[in-house]
């Protein structure tokens, strides 16, 4: 293992931040940022990158270029976590050290407070106020929040106030003298909760033990940590390393560290899975045993008191039975509130409905079946309709079947079979696929059976803000809970770039498998023969001279209407006849506002063409606004105008992930004659050139073709390996419907 450290630090500065990162990437960058906008010049950020598997790298590498305050030292292999933080106590040159975490915030004016108050104070510990942030914006007090509104304001001792240990467990709410942490030789451990090597002989033996009540951090509790057992420990670790604190103590503290060991370990307890929870409980009840003469049971609660009985007698299944009645209680509340009458009545309406999807729940898996759906229903199209083709090339014996609305039926091609939504087929073919393909989120009462694969494509590029990042603006349209327990449904999410995979993990959180592989739905232009161009614009009715022009607005939350941006009419009549406009609308506008405006082929309705594909390979020119069209579209290298007339309104309302007036694929048109003027160039195609290279490079650039092949290869990789016996055509209709 050998470090290579990019950047100098200067001169001693008074206060180090600490950063080690193994997989993180999603929430990386608003963690740099919390702690770089507000620290002061002297400050130093010391980041270790433990051979991080994922984005976080280039992330880093990027911080360290933008900003010379930035240390960053890189390790190759992974080492534990604990190992990790030595390289970064190491590097550190402040003269106090604060260690964060990639899934913490560092508030506005928290960096000056804790300078302010190590200049003022001068500790050896200074413990800070910590907050604890859920996955959907819950905010709730650190667990030492009220103990650090008691303790003095100056400077006191453990001997002086020894109920300062019971902030031991955590390292985000302390920032460490380095003097005292070489005094002591203290090092981090390997494994989870390796930080106690550090914090319980810090508290123990500093001279000067500050408190500054103020919350300086908040944690994101999130549904996606990092979690590599050999970088990151195991929760049974909470044993042993107690255990080595414990032993260390001095006589007159162990008591009441034991109480604190205690504590923490239910805590861990609680938050185990059954089968973990009966290991852990066998291996703390041994050390509950050693420890019990010197417990100090006083800090203790009453349950925390009988809990102890039960570890140190090895009753664990006394313990589930206690933890079933207190939960039991918990919900009983909600059964009160089921038994409204409408609660009832809405009950038995669920479960009528729902009926034919319990029976084909309680019914094998068909190993071969997969289910495809689109748009909330809405056709055969975007990237579930490339997995599906792709998938029947190289798996064919593996059935699709897709989902979709009763007034889509007639629009499906002949030869792919379908189910209505809401029909007893529907809900048989939901509860037996082994594979579930969407787009978007499948309702939210389908379940996750053992056995099934949830495929996520989302359906573009982000520019707008999504998921998790809409609360507050669209509270009262989204319940987010529901959202991430849908998340919680995928195995797998497919992103076009490095840009979406990084929004999509923050704002739709969960453990499934990202799988950056480009869009599926690109595929298809990467057949753009002149012959297929033909092809066609023929079946659109355009003659072979015209110039074709694809205008495709995006949806816009903020109004109430089916609002059309552009007059597409007046555009016609401006450039003259041998322009033709093809108009698609977004599937939530009503097309029915434009159907006035198209006039003697001069403008066309292209809103239900079933392949927004093909519309690009005809078109000469996008006209776009904020649609994720344009990510699509530039595969192409063909000019594209961005008409902003209401960014401002719409970043306003909305909220956006990039400028896309200062980093835009093309000319960027805020009114109609902007429009005209740039589709009336004859050297707009040359001026926006470089542009779309850019645009394209970040973007794009891993769009080549086989998008879904990559997927398909992934997803279904046993079925390509080894196709079973052919299955009669006719019995799989039987099975699902037609």
């Amino acid at each position: 293992m050998s470090p290579e450290t990019t950047g100098a630090p200067g001169s001693p500065t008074r206060l180090s931040v600490a950063l080690v990162v193994h997989g993180e990437q999603a929430y990386l960058r608003e963690c740099l940022d919390s702690i770089l906008a507000q620290a002061p010049a002297d400050l130093e950020l010391v980041i270790v990158d433990d051979a991080t598997p994922d984005h976080g790298r280039a992330i880093l590498e990027c911080a360290a270029a933008e900003d010379e305050r930035v240390v960053l030292d890189r390790l190759d292999p992974p080492v534990s976590q604990g190992e990790a933080r030595n390289a970064a106590l190491d590097a550190a040159s402040g003269t106090h050290v604060w260690f964060v975490e990639p899934l913490g915030l560092v508030p506005p004016g928290a960096v000056s407070e804790v300078t302010q108050a190590l200049a003022d104070r001068r500790p050896d510990v200074l413990l800070i106020g910590r907050e604890e942030v859920s996955a959907l914006g819950k905010v709730r007090k650190g667990p030492h929040a009220t103990l650090l509104g008691e303790l003095p304001a100056g400077t006191f001792t453990a001997d002086d106030r020894p109920e300062v240990l019971d902030t031991a467990v955590g390292l985000t709410d302390k920032v460490f003298g380095r003097d005292l942490v070489a005094e002591l030789g203290a090092r981090f451990r390997p494994g989870r909760f390796g930080e106690l090597a550090v914090t319980v002989p810090a508290l123990l033996s500093a001279r000067r033990i500050s408190a500054l009540d103020r919350v300086c951090y908040r944690r994101r509790d999130v549904p996606n940590p990092a979690e590599d057992p050999l970088v990151h420990g195991s929760p049974l670790d909470a044993v042993p390393t107690w255990d080595a604190e414990l032993e260390l103590a001095g006589e007159y503290h162990r008591g009441r560290l034991a109480a604190v060991a205690l504590r923490h370990r239910l805590a861990v307890l609680r938050g185990l899975e059954e089968h973990e929870q009966e290991v852990f409980f066998g291996l703390a009840a041994e050390s509950a045993r050693r420890h019990s003469a010197v417990l100090d049971t006083t800090s203790l609660s009453r349950r925390q008191r009988l809990e102890a009985a039960l570890l140190r007698r090895g009753d664990f299944r006394a313990y589930r039975t206690l933890e079933w009645g207190i939960a039991r209680r918990r919900t009983s509340s909600a059964k009160v509130r089921a038994l409204h009458p409408r609660a009832i009545v809405r009950g038995q309406r669920r479960r009528r409905r729902l009926a034919p999807y319990r029976a084909a729940l309680s019914r094998p898996l068909d190993p071969h079946l997969a289910v495809f759906a689109a748009y909330w229903y809405r056709g055969y199209s975007c990237n579930p309709r490339a997995l599906y083709e792709k998938l029947g090339e190289l798996a064919p014996h593996v059935r699709g079947v897709w989902v979709v609305r009763e007034s889509y039926v007639d629009r499906m091609p002949a030869g792919v079979q379908c189910v209505v939504a809401g029909t007893p087929e529907y809900w048989d073919a939901l509860g037996r696929a082994s594979y579930l393909v969407n787009n978007v989120n499948f309702p939210n009462e389908i379940v996750k059976r053992e056995g099934t694969i949830h495929v996520q494509t989302h359906h573009g590029t982000p520019v707008k803000r999504m998921g998790l990042d809409l609360r507050g603006a669209a509270a009262a349209k989204m319940n987010f809970a529901a959202l991430l327990e849908r998340c919680a449904r995928w195995d797998y999410s497919v992103t076009a770039n490095t840009y979406s995979t990084l929004v999509w993990e923050r704002v739709l959180p969960g453990r499934y498998e990202t799988l950056e592989v480009g869009s599926p739905r690109n595929d298809t232009l990467f057949d753009a023969s002149s012959e297929r161009i033909k092809r066609i614009r023929t079946a659109l009715g355009l003659p072979p001279d015209r110039r074709v022009l694809l205008y495709l607005p995006t949806h816009r939350e903020y109004r109430d209407d089916a609002h059309v941006p552009l007059d597409v009419a007046a555009c016609a009549e401006r450039l003259g006849p041998d322009t033709t406009i093809l108009t698609r609308l977004h599937y939530f506008d009503d097309s029915d506002e434009v159907a006035e405006v198209f006039r003697a082929g001069r403008v066309l309705d292209v809103s239900r063409h079933p392949s927004v594909e093909e519309l690009y390979l005809a078109a000469d020119v996008l006209v776009t606004d904020y649609s994720s069209a344009m990510f699509d579209y530039a595969v192409l290298d063909r000019p594209i105008v961005i008409h902003a007339p209401d960014w401002e309104e719409y970043r306003a309302a909305r909220g956006v992930y990039f400028d896309l007036l200062a980093e835009p694929p093309g000319v960027v048109a805020r009114t109609e004659d902007d429009v005209v003027q740039a589709l009336a160039s004859e050297v707009e195609r040359d001026e926006t050139a470089e542009l779309r290279g850019s645009f394209r490079e970040r973007f794009c650039s891993l769009d080549d073709g086989h998008a879904a092949e990559r997927v398909v290869r992934r997803v279904w990789a046993s079925e390509i390996e080894s196709e079973p016996e052919p299955r009669a055509e006719a019995a799989a209709l039987e099975e699902v419907g037609t």
